[in-house]
């Protein structure tokens, strides 16, 4: 099973750019991309990759489809700044699993999740994001939901345990610093191979 992580840019202030070369994303979109089983675009690397905006889940959904239809299986849109149905406090991700049943036609499993914004800015998460959703599709081949939920789970668990513990390590009032802010993943290893569901997805 392939992975592929499309990193090429992301939104700061509903303004993307891209912090690759421009040459990659031809690299991406014609070489890379089909060839996987698993795609993890942010909003803007999806932008990218189909030269269509999003603005609303319904055109999400329809970018989706599109990245599907380049090859991937299974599509996750990892963040996006779509409002979610919870409130600003919280960060829209999407997932589509389409798959071919014996009789050739083609099943297609949406869902979104949304879980609660963290403010830092961590290094690490997008490989840890794509290695947890492989681990746990595999495990749950036919339920992107529970794949999800597990995935995004983890992440909050092991972001809480990053936050606390670098603003224990910055001290009172004090901003932690990037090295403060490394993952703790080593002390996250329960809730890495175990995690407790702490947020739900929603099928679509």
């Amino acid at each position: 099973v392939t992975v592929c992580d499309p990193v090429m840019g992301d939104k700061w202030n509903g303004e993307g750019s891209m912090y690759v070369p421009k040459d990659l994303l031809p690299v991406y979109r014609d070489k890379v991309v089909p060839v996987a089983d698993i795609i993890t675009p942010n909003q803007f690397e999806a932008e990218l990759l189909t030269g269509r905006k999003i603005h609303t889940e319904k055109e999400a959904l329809e970018v989706m489809d599109m990245l599907h239809a380049m090859g991937p299986e299974t599509v996750v849109i990892t963040s996006s700044d779509l409002q979610a149905p919870l409130g600003n406090d919280y960060l829209i991700a999407l997932g589509s699993h389409r798959k071919t049943k014996a009789d050739g036609t083609k099943m297609t499993q949406r869902i979104r999740v949304e879980s609660p914004k963290v403010d830092a800015v961590f290094v690490g998460t997008g490989d840890l994001f794509a290695a947890m959703l492989l681990a746990w599709t595999h495990k749950h081949p036919n339920n992107l939901k529970v794949a999800c939920e597990k995935t995004v789970s983890a992440m909050q668990h092991v972001l809480q345990r990053t936050i606390k513990s670098a603003k224990a390590q910055a001290g009172e009032g004090n901003k932690p610093n990037s090295a403060q802010l490394e993952l703790r993943m080593v002390q996250s290893k329960k809730d890495i191979e175990n995690p407790e569901i702490i947020v739900k997805a929603t099928v679509l």
